[in-house]
């Protein structure tokens, strides 16, 4: 579907494709990797027709359709939330709106022929078109992805830059193209509507091109890898883990094939400098040295720096490093959390989960004396020394101060040494250390973030984000970092891997409290799936011995009449409930999170029905 053929692109002297070429078929799964800078947004954008570039050949399949998300967008409506989303379906909302104004006419007494063929006509394509079927399309998405269904008719204008992000994304999966280029869609979204997400990608029928720092989406997803570095491209088969496996062993591979090499070289210069010596074998010498000059190198790529560092050791705490009991907030008159009680221990390593606008950095916040206390109380235990790591390092760092001024301000205690060695460990040196916060990027101020972090030696660690703009080798890093603490982590992450690689205890902060869950992400979710299984088998059980209660009268030789006379009602009103279920299929996708739960409905209404009739059987 997708061809691209020696395509070329420089930017000054850099070469960021030098003739790379690949094929991509229509149910392509394909996870684009690639260090920064090495032109991975540069390449969805040449696909999509957004960058020009300097040679080559890129073409699609006629008649398939491309659907790019850029990694920034800036969204700008008056709409609502839903209308906006809408859009993705074309000229439907200026139908409406129309619509609208010509009915507003005619109930004015405005009749002009001219007016009521043109209502005729746009009555005929909203038919057509079927926009409240639409709308409840559009609407699944939107709910998907976070929104709360009282949000729909709020105006985009009243969103975050984040939340408007979303509704690009709503509007691209509405737009239902053959084949999607993402450029990190998962930044602004909420573990939640990141599940979901997921599960939306697995079962679509289109293929993709992904873009994501995430290793959890691409393990998932994908089917292939595009790997680019040093201006080329290569294809690896299966997910990302596989191809860090392949890419381990070409690299290894690589290195032996140099060295082998760079010794050859070495043994013909020996050589010809023996030659040149001798009169008699000059021009053999000359004649080698034209062979070494056509050699082709094998160039090894660049060792990236990486970020290096170990935690030094904590001292020792209580066996309870914090309790909290009973605590609530509210924002005006929005309540964000109550009666939330939990125990951390020595040790452990905490993930806290939650949807957006629950309050988790809210609980961080109060937790360590940011924000008033309401109600409730928050202890830590004996020896507790803590720390936090910001999700905003706008507001964590001094923005018009440099990188080293920072880390003395709120190091006072470590020594110049000290404080020099971990900024360097984390990748800043000799004049870098003089930059302004301001300037740097978003991965640089996390970085800076987390060696303050470090330098203050707590032994618990409060951490917001810490993976926010990391790219996937510095999120190993830290993980393997952090597994190595000795002292106790509560942490809030939206990154499926970090959590799994990471976490020993999850702790889900709903709006009635927090709920505890032994494991990673994973054995959470395995946790959550049982209870809510338990739940609908514990209701199954109950329907089953009330509609067996009649029967058992029965036996009792009570007058049965009452009783079958209610059973008879029960069976005509689910019968009536699992017409209305088997009709809003008609308005379901296939696949989605909301076909799922309609299917488990009709089932367990299905059996609730038999089992009305086995007892109307035994009555009657």
């Amino acid at each position: 579907m997708i061809h691209v053929k020696d395509l070329e692109l420089l930017f000054g002297k850099q070469i960021i494709f030098n003739q790379i070429s690949f094929n991509l078929d229509e149910s392509a799964r394909v996870g684009l990797v690639g260090r920064n800078g090495s032109g991975k947004s540069t390449l969805l954008k040449v696909i999509a027709k957004q960058e020009p570039f300097d040679g080559g050949v890129v073409t699609t399949l006629t008649g398939k359709r491309i659907a790019y998300m850029p990694q920034d967008v800036v969204l700008m409506s008056q709409k609502t939330i839903l209308q906006e989303a809408m859009q993705a379906f074309g000229d439907i909302t200026k139908l409406l709106e129309e619509r609208d104004e010509l009915e507003a006419a005619l109930a004015e007494g405005d009749t002009d022929e001219p007016i009521i063929n043109r209502y005729i006509a746009v009555q005929d394509k909203l038919a057509l078109i079927d926009p409240a079927r639409l709308a409840i399309e559009a609407e699944r998405i939107l709910l998907g992805l976070g929104f709360k269904r009282e949000q729909l008719e709020q105006p985009v204008s009243s969103l975050s830059v984040g939340w408007k992000m979303r509704i690009v994304l709503a509007q691209l999966l509405l737009q239902k193209a053959d084949f999607y280029l993402f450029d990190e869609p998962t930044n602004h979204l909420d573990i939640v509507a990141k599940d979901w997400f997921l599960e939306f990608l697995k079962r679509a029928p289109f293929g993709f091109m992904l873009v994501c720092h995430e290793r959890y989406f691409l393990d998932q997803l994908c089917t292939s890898i595009l790997a680019l570095e040093m201006g080329n491209a290569r294809i690896y088969k299966g997910n990302y883990s596989s191809y860090l496996e392949q890419y381990e062993r070409d690299k290894e591979q690589l290195e032996t094939a140099h060295a082998l090499q760079q010794k050859d070289i070495q043994r013909r210069k020996e050589t010809i400098a023996r030659f040149k010596a001798k009169a008699s074998k000059a021009k053999m010498a000359q004649s080698m040295q034209k062979q070494l000059a056509t050699i082709e190198l094998i160039e090894l790529p660049p060792s990236p720096k990486d970020i290096r560092f170990n935690f030094p050791e904590p001292t020792r705490s209580g066996r309870i490093v914090l309790e909290v009991g009973g605590v609530c907030h509210t924002f005006g008159e929005k309540e964000l959390f109550n009666s939330v009680k939990l125990q951390i221990e020595r040790g452990e390593r905490v993930a806290l989960v939650a949807a957006n606008g629950v309050g988790k950095t809210t609980l961080f916040n109060l937790v360590v004396g940011n924000i008033p206390l309401q109600k409730g109380n928050i202890d830590f235990g004996t020896n507790v020394e803590h720390t936090i790591f910001a999700q905003d390092q706008h507001e964590a760092l001094d923005l018009e101060r440099n990188i080293i001024d920072n880390a003395f301000d709120r190091c006072s205690k470590r020594t110049e040494q000290e404080i020099r060695g971990l900024l360097g460990a984390f990748l800043f040196d000799g004049e870098t250390i003089k930059k302004k916060i301001r300037v740097l990027s978003g991965g640089e101020k996390n970085r800076v973030a987390m060696a303050i972090v470090l330098l203050q030696r707590a032994n618990f660690l409060l951490l917001d984000e810490p993976t926010n703009h990391l790219d996937m080798p510095s999120k190993d890093v830290l993980i393997k970092a952090l597994k190595s603490y000795t002292g106790t982590i509560l942490f809030v992450s939206h990154d499926h891997h970090f959590i799994n690689e990471l976490a020993t205890r999850v702790i889900e902060l709903t709006p009635n409290g927090a709920h505890a869950y032994e494991g990673n992400y994973d054995a959470y979710m395995h946790q959550k799936q049982e209870i809510e299984r338990n739940k609908q088998e514990q209701a199954a059980e109950q329907t089953r011995k009330a509609a067996a209660a009649p029967a058992k009268e029965e036996s009792s030789k009570q007058s049965n009449t009452p009783d079958l006379k209610r059973i008879e009602n029960d069976i005509a009103k689910i019968e009536r409930e699992l017409q209305k279920l088997e009709a809003s299929f008609a308005e379901l996708t296939y696949g989605t999170p909301e076909f799922a739960k309609a299917t488990e409905k009709l089932t367990d209404t299905k059996k609730r029905h038999e089992q009305l009739l086995q007892a109307w059987e035994a009555t009657a």
